[in-house]
C-alpha cells in the first residue's frame, strides 16, 4: 500500500531513508533480480558465448550468428546500468519535493520498464531460435552449451521481472494522476484544535464549519421597517 501523496510518496519534509524498508520492498527486490539476471546474461555470452574452431576467429555459439551474441550483450549491459540508476532514483524518490520531478521519474520508469520487457522478449525468442538451429557439429565437446542455455533461461526470467516492474510503474502513475498533482493541501486533515464556527443565514438557520481559515459571510439581518423608512421618495412635479 503506497503512502498518501502524489505518485505514491509522502511529504518530502522530514522523510528519512529506511534501509530495511527499502531493501524489503517488492519493487526493490524486483530491481535487484533484474540486475542479477542481466549480469548473468551478458557475462555468460562474454565468457563462454564465443568459441574457436580451428582458426583464430571467434564464432558465436548461437548458430555462428554474431548478431545474437551482440544483441544479448547490448540488452544485458543496458538493463544492468539502468537497474542501478532506477535503484538510486528509488532511494531519493520519497525526498523529492517537486511533484513534476516525481511524475517524470515514474513516467521514465514506466517507459523503460515496458521497453526492457519487450527487448527481453525479442531477445529470448531470437536466442532460442538460433540455439535451436545450432547443430551439434558446430559445438565440439558441447562447448558453450551451458552458457547458451543459461542465457536463454535468464532472458526469460528477465521478461517476467521487467513486466512486473512495468505494471508497478503503471499503477504508480495512474494512482498519482488520480490523487494530488499540484499540492498537498487537500490531503491534510483538519486541525484538531479547530472550533466549530456558526454562520447565520437569512432563514434563521445556522451553518457550522470547522475550517478556521474561512471567514464568515458578510450577512446582515435587515429590518423591514428600516427599509421602508430609508426608501427614497420620488419628487412631485
Amino acid at each position: 500500500m503506497e503512502a498518501a501523496g502524489g505518485y505514491g510518496t509522502r511529504k518530502a519534509a522530514g522523510v528519512r531513508f529506511d534501509p530495511v524498508a527499502f531493501f524489503t520492498h517488492p519493487r526493490t527486490i524486483l530491481r535487484l533480480l533484474s540486475w542479477v539476471f542481466s549480469i548473468v546474461v551478458f557475462s555468460c555470452i562474454v565468457n563462454e558465448g564465443y568459441i574457436n574452431i580451428g582458426s583464430e576467429r571467434l564464432l558465436c555459439v548461437f548458430n555462428n550468428n554474431a548478431d545474437a551474441c551482440n544483441y544479448g550483450i547490448t540488452v544485458g549491459v543496458a538493463c544492468f546500468l539502468c537497474s542501478i540508476c532506477f535503484l538510486i532514483v528509488d532511494v531519493y524518490f520519497p525526498s523529492m519535493s517537486n511533484i513534476r520531478d516525481r511524475k517524470r521519474a515514474v513516467l521514465l520508469d514506466l517507459i523503460f520498464s515496458g521497453l526492457a520487457s519487450f527487448l527481453w522478449f525479442v531477445g529470448f525468442c531470437f536466442l532460442a531460435n538460433q540455439w535451436q538451429a545450432t547443430s551439434p557439429d558446430e559445438l565440439p565437446l558441447a562447448q558453450g552449451s551451458d552458457a547458451a542455455r543459461a542465457t536463454i533461461t535468464f532472458s526469460f526470467f528477465s521478461i517476467l521481472t521487467w513486466a512486473v516492474l512495468t505494471l508497478s510503474a503503471l499503477r504508480r502513475y495512474l494512482t498519482g494522476s488520480k490523487t494530488n498533482l499540484f499540492t498537498w493541501q487537500h490531503l491534510d486533515p483538519a486541525p484538531s484544535h479547530a472550533r466549530a464556527t456558526p454562520y447565520p443565514i437569512p432563514n434563521g438557520a445556522t451553518i457550522v464549519t470547522t475550517n478556521p481559515y474561512q471567514a464568515p459571510p458578510f450577512t446582515e439581518t435587515l429590518d423591514p421597517q428600516k427599509l421602508t423608512q430609508q426608501r427614497p421618495v420620488a419628487p412631485a412635479f
